[in-house]
């Protein structure tokens, strides 16, 4: 089994993004202690080296949606500013949730498309009416609806025709992928501050380490 989670630092400062990578690396170490595999799918730098400002990585491995929904919410990274130590600041914030899911391709078969003969205006006067070479198109799992009249045989209507649909139905894939990706990065600004699922802190330092 595997699950996907996106790690967001929010519009925090730099510290947020500094807080994510903290926040990873002790939730890889801990899912390695349950055996389980993380890997990073995609992610967007921070500022500073080494920081992000979001993660999307995969969880894979026995009991993998518990380990998931156990870091699920807003996560606290309790730790001094390792970048502006004038500032009494201690907590800093970031989010995690399971991502939108990607955008299904449609895949176009000629199967799906229901073609049917009609006559239409325009020029070419009363024998092309009659003569119904216009053919109207319907691409029945997205809905699209095209009419071709351009040539005066129906086969090279019924060729054009299925050319366009194919085309359109790429074209909204395309743009459903865009917009499942712009929804995925929208957890950006619902980052909820206070009340952590989950509080971590920099472990102890050793005597004499």
């Amino acid at each position: 089994m595997s699950v996907l989670l996106l790690l967001s630092a929010g519009r925090g400062p730099q510290e947020c993004a500094w807080a994510l990578s903290q926040l990873l690396r002790r939730l890889i170490d801990e899912g390695a202690r349950r055996g389980l595999t993380i890997e990073q799918v995609q992610s967007v730098p921070g500022d500073r080296s080494g920081t992000y400002r979001s993660v999307l990585i995969r969880i894979s491995g026995v009991d993998a949606d518990a380990f998931a929904a156990s870091w699920t919410g807003t996560l606290c990274w309790q730790a001094p500013s390792p970048y502006r130590p004038s500032t009494g600041r201690k907590n800093w914030y970031v989010t995690a949730q399971p991502p939108q899911r990607d955008a299904q391709p449609t895949t176009f078969r000629e199967s799906d498309v229901d073609i049917v003969a009609c006559r239409t205006g325009g020029p070419g006067g009363q024998h092309r009416n009659k003569a119904s070479t216009a053919v109207r198109a319907t691409h029945r799992p997205s809905g699209i609806v095209v009419v071709v009249d351009e040539e005066r045989q129906l086969s090279l209507n019924r060729g054009i025709a299925l050319r366009l649909l194919r085309q359109r139905v790429e074209r909204g894939d395309e743009a459903a992928q865009r917009a499942v990706t712009t929804a995925r990065w929208r957890i950006h600004d619902g980052l909820v501050r206070g009340d952590p699922v989950r509080v971590e802190r920099p472990a102890p330092r050793r005597p004499g380490g």
